[in-house]
């Protein structure tokens, strides 16, 4: 049987799921979660469906665990989609859980699939409207966000204990480096005729998000998707839609780029009725 294009998909969730399901037909998939389990009902809903997807355990804090990964989807071909939907939100985790996941685990992510992400190949990270509401940083926290090794990048003093003040900027800080991630990697992609982008989606609506809604903090979300443009919280094939044209030959001229897809939450944060 002849072999078959590797796509790779970090985070067995509803979005990583609509996007591999846009993309992935007639390629092998490798889907690696921390928790098999969702690894393997995301695998057995796409099976049953008739895509190719197998199911792995995969770590995003730990390098080894991306290695091993990464290896075991090598086995079956050259890897030439990422998608990584992999993401701990600020009512989950704590302050070094996502800095340890979100910032560090994407950037060593985004190193390792960049050593052997094949000609033509293309990614996808899933980062958030969250990195767009923070205040501005200045060129040269943004340049060491974009450049520092990611193995040194959680001894920056930007981010240190004492310099995050809660679990929502945190998150915040780790989306603004996601972004600046993507464009210091779409150099070093670029040398490999790759490319590399990311999506900041808004509210989307989701089991987690669901879990949101009725939490400690749902009523904020309801203000927020009430409050936007779209007045409406997004589905995850809308992100699909996005991450479709980024991971086909119509975003052949895109790279290095984020893509945010809020209903015109951040817009209304800034100029609206969302503004603090």
């Amino acid at each position: 049987m002849a072999s078959k294009d590797v796509m790779i998909l970090t985070g067995a969730g509803q979005i990583g799921m609509a996007i591999a399901r846009r993309v992935g037909y007639g390629k092998k998939i490798f889907v690696g979660d921390k928790r098999l389990e969702n690894a393997r009902a995301v695998a057995r809903t796409m099976n049953d469906a008739g895509f190719d997807v197998t199911p792995l355990e995969m770590d995003l804090s730990s390098r080894a665990s991306i290695r091993s990964f990464i290896a075991a989807a090598q086995n079956a071909g050259e890897i030439s989609i990422l998608v990584n939907a992999v993401g701990v939100s600020p009512s989950q985790a704590s302050i070094e859980t996502i800095l340890k996941v979100d910032l560090y685990g994407t950037a060593a992510l985004l190193e390792e699939v960049g050593n052997v992400i094949a000609p033509g190949g293309v990614g996808v990270t899933i980062s958030s409207q969250s990195g767009h509401r923070m205040p501005q940083l200045t060129a040269e926290e943004d340049a060491l966000l974009a450049c520092t090794p990611a193995e040194a990048l959680l001894t920056l003093d930007i981010l240190q204990p004492g310099r995050i003040r809660d679990t929502l900027h945190a998150y915040q800080m780790a989306k603004r480096c996601n972004e600046k991630r993507v464009m210091a990697e779409a150099v070093r992609w670029g040398k490999r005729g790759a490319r590399i982008n990311s999506i900041s989606p808004g509210i989307i609506v989701t089991p987690l998000a669901i879990d949101e809604f009725n939490g400690p903090r749902g009523d904020f979300y309801k203000n927020m998707f009430a409050n936007c443009p779209a007045g409406r919280p997004g589905t995850a094939d809308e992100v699909a839609n996005v991450a479709e044209l980024l991971l086909g030959e119509k975003g052949a001229f895109i790279t290095g780029a984020d893509f945010l897809i809020d209903g015109g939450a951040t817009a209304s944060y800034f100029y609206g009725p969302l503004k603090p």
